[in-house]
């Protein structure tokens, strides 16, 4: 069989490509004459940079990871890193906003006071920097650990164009993400997102107060997407840029229809198939496209707790818990590669030819 491997990263314990690696390595221990093609996936969040630079270097074209040392959610530095892709006459710049805001970038016992004061200003600079020789700045959402509405962004790029002439007049942005939340409400950035992130019930009804007080985000609050990154999506929609679908753009640019067109299953993934899964992110994205082609699509994840009949209308044909199969999360967990590898050979026995 051809297998086509395509997983998003596995919460805070394996990238896309160590999760894409960890399938790989078990479907061949259990089936060592099937034709596997891993493609490693991000939907804006954490991997979306290396995804993209790994994609674009195998297809040959010039792309090159550029570091900086921005100011971090908490206030201090961070070594943040970007993509800069210059090919065809265009220049694209692909930010990771998670490098330099990050749930990842804050410690567990922090984040009950740091939820509210979280700043995104690391990403205003990371735009700043990128707007020096870029004619469009693609920035994935997802994966922050703010809920400041992008305030700090916006203060950041306000401090850049009086210091330096930063100048974003003539050049086209770009928000890529799968988040579908408004900035406000009970499906908005603060009462969704707010508790992963530390926020006590007291905390998520502050942080909406907050976000419902910036004017400057009231005209584009309604948009689907202005929720995303705590809200960073509407920060960025009040500057005129466009809201893309992640996992569309990556799956575009990764090439992942061409090799949908080579296969006879898809194995796709994450840390957790959950309600949120069905709302336009990565897994949908791959399941579509498989079946749009009529090849059976098998989603792999830390923890399912989609039905069968919610995953069935998505395109899912079956769904596997690394979880259930090793016994606890904490196993699951403890060493989270080798768990998936042994996932992965139980899943190939069951689906190979």
């Amino acid at each position: 069989m051809r297998v086509l491997i395509a997983p998003d990263c596995f919460g805070g314990t394996l990238t896309a490509r160590e999760a894409a690696d960890a399938i790989a390595t078990g479907w061949r221990e259990a089936k060592p004459d099937d034709a596997i093609t891993e493609r490693p996936l991000a939907d804006g969040g954490p991997g979306f940079v290396d995804v993209l630079h790994a994609a674009m270097s195998a297809a040959g074209v010039a792309a090159d990871i550029r570091y900086i040392s921005v100011t971090g959610p908490l206030g201090t530095p961070v070594e943040a890193r970007w993509l800069s892709v210059h090919t065809g006459g265009r220049r694209v710049a692909y930010i990771e906003s998670a490098e330099a805001c990050g749930l990842h970038l804050i410690q567990a016992e922090l984040r009950p006071e740091a939820c509210e004061t979280a700043t995104t200003r690391g990403v205003g600079e990371l735009i700043a920097a990128a707007a020096d020789d870029n004619d469009v700045i693609t920035v994935g959402l997802g994966g922050s650990g703010t809920t400041d509405g992008g305030a700090g962004m916006l203060a950041a790029l306000s401090d850049a164009l009086s210091n330096s002439g930063v100048d974003l007049t003539d050049i086209s942005l770009v928000a890529a993400s799968d988040v579908e939340n408004p900035l406000l409400g009970p499906h908005g950035a603060a009462h969704t997102f707010g508790p992963q992130k530390g926020a006590s019930p007291e905390a998520v009804e502050r942080l909406e107060a907050k976000l419902a007080a910036m004017d400057v985000l009231k005209p584009v609050s309604d948009i689907p997407g202005a929720g995303a990154a705590g809200g960073l999506g509407a920060a960025l929609l009040s500057l005129g840029a466009t809201m893309k679908s992640g996992a569309g753009l990556v799956r575009e640019l990764t090439g992942l229809d061409a090799a949908l067109d080579n296969a006879d299953v898809v194995v796709t993934g994450e840390g957790s198939f959950d309600w949120q899964s069905l709302r336009g992110k990565l897994i949908t994205a791959v399941a579509g496209g498989a079946a749009e082609r009529g090849i059976p699509c098998i989603a792999i994840a830390g923890q399912v707790t989609v039905g069968r009949r919610e995953m069935g209308a998505a395109g899912v044909q079956e769904a596997y818990s690394v979880s259930d199969h090793v016994g606890s999360v904490q196993k699951s967990i403890a060493d989270a590669g080798k768990s998936l590898i042994a996932t992965a050979r139980h899943v190939a026995r069951q689906w190979s030819r």
